[in-house]
């Protein structure tokens, strides 16, 4: 990954991107953009390192051409990892932002950045994401010098895009690999599987981990349709703004008449010192400080 300050001599030559994504489907981890670049004069060469679609290669050989990759004066590259929370949370914004809206920015975020490292830009290939040519014209329009290929099956057509996709790949699988659950509910496990909706260990797991009130562990994509079948018998929680919008009403006094207390599904709040519930979240359940959520007694 190159670096402002150590800026290769070709990075002022005409330079070519490759831009794909991996574990956009997956109900669990997050979601990684991996780009790859290098001077136009490279791309022989850069087809002789036997570069593939990341999905047709073992693991152990995507590993070796990873690093191979990383150490190789001649490319450059990088990557955006998406955290599955603010997956879901841009998911069930209010106005909600769609998956195919936040790879997109992924993909113009890596595009600006190696820019603003100072390479010279001028063709950059992408694995489409919806409408291919609907998707280039955005990307044109964003970035006029630049001239855009966007295709489908990119990551097979295009060396400087497979390599890409092994960058976004072997990175996405060493997240997940090192991931350390921030809950602390007994019988945690890290057994999940692919994390795809079909795979019976991901299914497995999901019920394993699912909590009546709280959900799922902050590794799951709490947007995604699979999750919603484990949640047919879980406490409905209704916020009392809700409830205000429902009805018409900003009053504040008073749960709505369907609003469970939470004390009656086994939480029950404890009276602290006003100095132990500030952001700190210091003394408190650890599941409320990995959120930053804290008891307001006003607003």
């Amino acid at each position: 990954m190159a670096s402002a300050g150590a800026l290769p001599r070709w990075a002022s030559e005409p330079c070519i991107m490759g831009i794909d994504e991996a574990g956009r489907g997956p109900v669990l981890g997050p979601m990684v953009y991996g780009c790859l670049y290098c001077a136009r004069s490279y791309q022989k060469a850069l087809a002789a390192l036997n570069f593939a679609d990341s999905k047709t290669l073992k693991e152990e050989k995507r590993e070796e051409l990873f690093e191979n990759l990383k150490t190789d004066g001649s490319i450059g590259w990088d990557v955006d990892v998406i955290d599955p929370r603010e997956l879901s949370a841009k998911m069930l914004k209010k106005t909600k932002i769609n998956l195919n809206e936040i790879s997109h920015s992924s993909a113009i975020g890596l595009v600006k950045r190696v820019l603003g490292l100072g390479f010279l830009l001028t063709e950059v290939y992408v694995d489409t994401v919806g409408d291919a040519e609907k998707y280039r014209i955005k990307l044109s329009e964003i970035f006029p010098g630049i001239k855009f290929v966007v295709a489908k099956k990119a990551d097979s057509l295009f060396p400087v895009v497979s390599g890409a996709s092994i960058v976004a790949k072997v990175t996405r699988d060493r997240a997940l690999r090192d991931w350390e659950l921030d809950e602390t509910a007994d019988n945690m496990h890290r057994n999940f599987g692919s994390g795809y909706p079909g795979d019976p260990e991901t299914k497995a797991w999901l019920e394993h981990h699912k909590h009546p009130v709280f959900g799922f562990p902050s590794l799951v994509r709490f947007s995604w349709g699979t999750c919603a079948p484990f949640f047919k018998e879980g406490v409905e929680v209704v916020w009392e703004s809700d409830r205000a919008e429902e009805d018409g009403s900003s009053s504040s006094g008073g749960r709505g008449r369907g609003q469970m207390k939470l004390a009656s599904v086994g939480v029950t709040g404890i009276k602290r010192k006003a100095e132990e519930v500030e952001s700190s979240g210091r003394g408190r359940c650890k599941f409320f400080q990995a959120r930053r959520l804290e008891l307001l007694s006003s607003f």
